[in-house]
């Protein structure tokens, strides 16, 4: 009876030696190492220290308070709104995965127990109860723990992304059927004007006043801006019909496209993510560098047996050395990959600036030239009702006219994709908290 309670009692000694354990340094496994960070309290007041959930975490905390540029109430935001509602959030569960994990490493300092059952020489099984601390471990149980942070992160920062390119490819749906519904409205106004060119022409060759050459001209114009409108049409179908396909609700009533705000996100999601790379690789690192160094375990069964056990995850050999400097150099890599995407995503934002400031004024221009062949649409008409002009000499201003419409309108919604595509490199697309 006294010895089995000897044993208990050295099991006990082992589990709760770590808890008593000071500050030995970066290879000491103690519970006080590697968990969230705590604001501390005042030496004079007894206010209690809070710790946000944010404070965990300054990569989360950036994704939490990320602003969206769309506007509330848009055609663009309730887009958004509908879109998100009905994701399948595949990112999202692999994020609890990736939590789940971390919980679990954060209790990796503890003790661990179970079972052990061997055979002995005269054939009888043998089972004890075994269990092993470990003491020194060169920061292996610390990186572990950080390891599992920054995949948490990692999730994070891929829900995030696939969040903005889901609304991304919503509004590019959007914007394509909006663009065909104005294009298609436009050519069903000039469909009608034409048509009446078509029938003044009809009459004059029916008169012997015109030649049947230039009807048959008007005719085939005629047959190519309905193929446009025709084309138009289905383009506004299949973009609202597959719109509607990833969407909550449906979407046919809306109309119009929405200005955007100026974006306060900060930094790029490609830069985010590789700031979270940057602290995976670093853990992974340690762990690489920790399994080539001794460490210290303590172990103790049931059947009275215990002692102290020096652990290696490698042996020594002419190529350790080596792998020493790989390792310290992987931190200096990392640190460049994060510049290197900062660079990057610095280059795509300018350039998409330069190219939606260009479609802007491209767009500017274009309705200008659209206002002035109006106008020589108008004077045409009026010295072709005068009887200055013939009919083809107004329909070839009409359609001079009618390309320049169909320019302005292409440049204006040129113009829209680009400022979504800026918004979409900046990641301001959804909102951080909502997603």
């Amino acid at each position: 009876m006294s010895t089995s309670r000897r044993n208990l009692g050295l099991i006990i000694a082992f589990a709760m030696l770590p808890g008593c354990m000071k500050d030995m340094g970066e290879g000491t496994v103690t519970r006080f190492m590697g968990v969230e960070p705590k604001a501390q309290a005042p030496s004079g007041g007894a206010t209690k220290a809070v710790v946000k959930p944010a404070d965990a975490s300054e990569i989360i905390h950036a994704l939490q308070i990320r602003p969206s540029v769309l506007m509330s109430g848009t055609p663009y935001a309730r887009v958004a709104d509908a879109v998100i509602a009905s994701d399948a959030r595949v990112a999202e569960a692999e994020l609890r995965v990736a939590q789940m994990r971390a919980q679990a490493a954060k209790y990796n300092w503890m003790p661990r127990i179970g079972p052990r059952v061997s055979l002995n020489s005269l054939g009888d099984f043998v089972a004890d109860l075994v269990i092993n601390q470990v003491l020194f471990d060169n920061g292996r149980k610390v990186a572990e723990r950080d390891l599992a942070k920054a995949n948490v992160e990692i999730a994070a920062v891929t829900l995030v992304e696939d969040g903005n390119r889901r609304v991304a490819d919503a509004l590019a749906l959007y914007v394509k059927a909006q663009e065909n519904i104005e294009l298609s409205g436009h050519l069903n106004t000039a469909l009608k004007d034409m048509a009446h060119f078509e029938w003044v022409m009809q009459e004059r060759v029916n008169g012997g006043v015109s030649d049947m050459s230039d009807l048959n001209v008007l005719r085939q114009k005629l047959s190519a801006m309905r193929a446009r409108s025709s084309e138009a049409h289905e383009a506004t179908v299949t973009a609202m019909a597959e719109l509607n396909a990833m969407s909550a609700r449906p979407l046919d009533t809306l109309s119009g496209i929405g200005g955007l705000r100026d974006s306060t996100a900060g930094e790029a999601l490609g830069v985010i993510r590789a700031r979270a790379e940057r602290e995976r690789t670093i853990a992974e690192a340690k762990i690489a560098r920790a399994g080539h160094l001794p460490g210290l375990a303590a172990s103790a069964s049931s059947n009275g047996s215990y002692g102290l056990d020096v652990t290696t995850d490698s042996l020594f050999s002419l190529g350790t050395m080596a792998e020493f400097k790989a390792i310290e150099a992987t931190r200096e890599t990392a640190d460049r990959k994060v510049a290197e995407a900062r660079e990057v995503a610095e280059r795509r934002i300018q350039a998409q600036s330069r190219q939606m400031e260009a479609f802007k004024r491209q767009a500017g221009e274009a309705g200008t030239l659209t206002a002035q062949a109006k106008q020589n649409l108008d004077l045409f008409r009026a010295q072709y009702e005068g009887g200055q002009r013939q009919v083809m000499d107004v329909v070839g201003v009409y359609e001079t006219y009618a390309q320049a419409l169909e320019t302005e309108i292409e440049l204006k919604y040129k113009a829209a994709r680009a400022e979504l595509e800026l918004a979409r490199l900046k990641g301001a697309l959804a909102e951080g908290a909502s997603i």
